[in-house]
């Protein structure tokens, strides 16, 4: 590799990032299911989300496909449990360190790599989808983990992160699956 993701993510703001093997990522078709039932609103809205991402079979394939990736996570305090508004700011903040992660990687010189981050691509709003027109940037639009069928809590086990970092915190994680050279 030619920089220290590790640092480079951190230099971000990432709370915690490690490489991760491929077939350690746990991946499972029932996320699409968890997709449509459209808690976040997303659903059918955003070219990078269900269904308009793509089949579910085919996105595994595609993580399956690579050998290695960057798991990296964001902790955020919250006020209290029901603090939906640090939430959401906190998702704002993980999309907005992921796609400079995803800038500074292309800057690098990096291709090839799938980069996924948390739900709701967030580059444009609203994205263009809602007045049927193409993604006007998808070298720059992040899908989700979900989205793409990975088991995020079953998946981080194999690392030293966690899913949850105790009371009135949210956590965010995103993965940039590399194939070796």
């Amino acid at each position: 590799m030619k920089t220290d993701l590790i640092a480079l993510a951190k230099s971000f703001g990432f709370t915690n990032a490690e490489w991760i093997d491929a077939s350690q990522i746990i991946c499972d078709r029932k996320f699409r299911e968890q997709c449509a039932v459209n808690a976040c609103g997303v659903y059918g809205k955003c070219w990078m989300c269900p269904p308009d991402i793509g089949d579910i079979d085919e996105l595994i394939a595609q993580v399956k496909s690579y050998s290695r990736g960057l798991m990296y996570q964001s902790v955020f305090e919250l006020e209290d449990s029901f603090d939906f508004e640090g939430m959401q700011e906190g998702g704002r903040e993980q999309s907005k360190r992921s796609r400079l992660l995803d800038e500074a990687l292309r800057a690098e010189g990096y291709e090839g790599y799938l980069h996924l981050s948390k739900g709701g691509c967030g580059v444009c709003s609203p994205c263009a989808k809602a007045k049927g027109e193409p993604c006007r940037f998808p070298d720059r639009a992040l899908s989700s983990l979900e989205a793409y069928g990975i088991n995020v809590s079953a998946t981080v086990k194999s690392t030293s992160m966690k899913y949850i970092n105790g009371v009135n915190t949210v956590t965010y994680f995103g993965i940039i699956l590399f194939r070796e050279d």
